[in-house]
C-alpha cells in the first residue's frame, strides 16, 4: 500500500492520557477527533463519561485504558475496571498486560488475566486491546505474549502504553503481525509524532495508531 493510498485519519485514536486531564482538555480531543474523522479518542477511564458526552451522535469511538500504565494490578481490579468503563460508555478496551510476570516466565498469570479481562469485555459485545509493552521485551517474548493474546481471543495486539522507555517499532510491529492470525488486529502507538513514521507501521502492519499527536500526523 502506497503512503497516498492511505486515509491517516482513519488509523487514529486521538489520545489523552495525561493523569491530571481536565474535561475542557477533554471536550477539545473530541472536537478534533470530529472535525477529523478520526476513529476514535483514547482517554483516562475517569474521562470516559465526558468524552461519551462530547461525542454524542457522532462515529468517533470512545476508548479508554485498564490496568494503565504498568500492567501490575490484581486480575479482579482490571476486571471490575473493564465494567465500570463500559458503564461509563467505553467502546474499546484497552489493558495492559503483566508485563513483569511474562518477564518472569509466569504464563498462567499471563494467560488467566488477558482471559478474565477479555471475557469481561466480549460479553458486552465490545473490543479488547492487550498493551504487551513490546518495547521492553525480547522477540521471544514479543512472539510468548502474542501466543498467549490469541489463545485468549483478544481483538488486537497493541505495542505500548507509551509510559516505557520505548515505544512503537516497526521491527515489533513485523514480529508480531508474523505470529498473530489475521483475524487479530494490531494497534501501534508510543513516541509516533510524524506521519512518515505512522506510514511506515501501517505499511509493516498496524490497523490502528494510538498518538498524541494526531493533528500533526495530518499535516
Amino acid at each position: 500500500m502506497t503512503n497516498t493510498d492511505i486515509k491517516i485519519n482513519t488509523y487514529i485514536e486521538h489520545t489523552l492520557l495525561k493523569p491530571y486531564s481536565l474535561a475542557s482538555d477533554v471536550e477539545l480531543l473530541c472536537a478534533e477527533a470530529i472535525q477529523h474523522s478520526f476513529f476514535g479518542v483514547c482517554v483516562t477511564p475517569y474521562q470516559v463519561k465526558n468524552a461519551t458526552k462530547f461525542l454524542s451522535g457522532s462515529l468517533v469511538k470512545v476508548v479508554t485504558v485498564v490496568g494503565f500504565p504498568f500492567g501490575y494490578n490484581h486480575t479482579p481490579a482490571k476486571v471490575e475496571e473493564v465494567k465500570k468503563v463500559i458503564d461509563a460508555g467505553a467502546d474499546e478496551i484497552d489493558m495492559v498486560m503483566n508485563v513483569a510476570a511474562l518477564k518472569s516466565n509466569d504464563f498462567n498469570i499471563v494467560a488467566n488475566d488477558i482471559e478474565s479481562v477479555a471475557m469481561a469485555v466480549h460479553m458486552n459485545n465490545k473490543v479488547i486491546k492487550v498493551i504487551i509493552e513490546s518495547g521492553v521485551l525480547s522477540n521471544e517474548e514479543i512472539t510468548k505474549a502474542c501466543e498467549i493474546c490469541t489463545n485468549a481471543g483478544v481483538n488486537f495486539v497493541k505495542t505500548s502504553s507509551g509510559y516505557a522507555e520505548k515505544g512503537a517499532s516497526v521491527e515489533a510491529v513485523k514480529l508480531i503481525r508474523k505470529t498473530i492470525p489475521a483475524s487479530i488486529k494490531i494497534k501501534a502507538s508510543g513516541g509516533i509524532k510524524d506521519k512518515e513514521f505512522a506510514f511506515q507501521l501501517i505499511n509493516a502492519g498496524a490497523d490502528r495508531i494510538g498518538t498524541s499527536s494526531g493533528i500533526e500526523l495530518l499535516a
